[in-house]
C-alpha cells in the first residue's frame, strides 16, 4: 500500500480508459482544478448516491473551475452501463490493474465486520491547477460527501 498523498504533494500522473475505451490523463486538464474521486465498484449502491451527486453539482463545480473524474476498478464496459443506467455525466475512468488508485493512497487494509482484506478506500482529492495536491480525503462517506466538499471548497 502507498502512502496517503498529503497537500503540495505532486499529484501522480495517470492515462486511463473512459467508458468509451478512449484515453484520459490528468495532463489533459491541466491549467483547471479537478476533482478525482475513488470509489469501490460501478452499479453499487454508495457509489451510485456519490456519482449522482457528483452529476447533480457538476454544473456549479465546473462553474467554479472544477473538473470531476470518478475512479473505480471496473473495466469501461461495466462504467459505460453505470454510466447509461444512471445518466451520469461525470467523466469515469476504469484501473482494473489498480495501479492509479495505489499511487493515489485509494487501495489498501480495509476492516468490515472483522475482517480484514484488500480493497479501494472511497476518496477525494482535489488537485489544482498546477497538478498539486490541494486537498486530501481518505475515507470518505458516499452520501453528503459532495455537498461537504462544496462546502469546504467555498464553492
Amino acid at each position: 500500500m502507498s502512502e496517503r498523498l498529503q497537500p503540495g504533494d505532486e499529484a501522480p500522473a495517470f492515462t486511463l480508459p473512459d467508458a468509451d475505451g478512449n484515453e484520459v490523463s490528468l495532463a489533459d486538464h491541466r491549467g483547471r482544478k479537478v476533482i478525482v474521486y475513488f470509489y469501490p465498484a460501478a452499479l453499487t449502491p454508495g457509489c451510485t448516491k456519490q456519482a449522482c451527486d457528483f452529476t447533480d453539482n457538476l454544473e456549479l463545480l465546473a462553474g467554479a473551475g472544477y473538473d470531476v473524474i470518478g475512479i473505480s476498478p471496473d473495466k469501461p464496459e461495466k462504467l459505460a452501463a453505470f454510466r447509461e443506467a444512471e445518466s451520469l455525466r461525470v467523466t469515469l475512468l476504469a484501473d482494473p490493474d489498480k495501479k492509479v488508485l495505489d499511487a493515489y493512497g485509494a487501495f489498501g487494509e480495509k476492516k468490515n465486520y472483522g475482517r480484514t482484506y484488500m480493497g479501494v478506500i472511497r476518496s477525494t482529492i482535489v488537485v489544482d491547477e498546477e497538478g498539486k495536491v490541494e486537498r486530501a480525503l481518505y475515507n470518505v462517506r458516499a452520501t453528503g460527501h459532495v455537498a461537504k466538499i462544496i462546502k469546504d471548497l467555498g464553492v
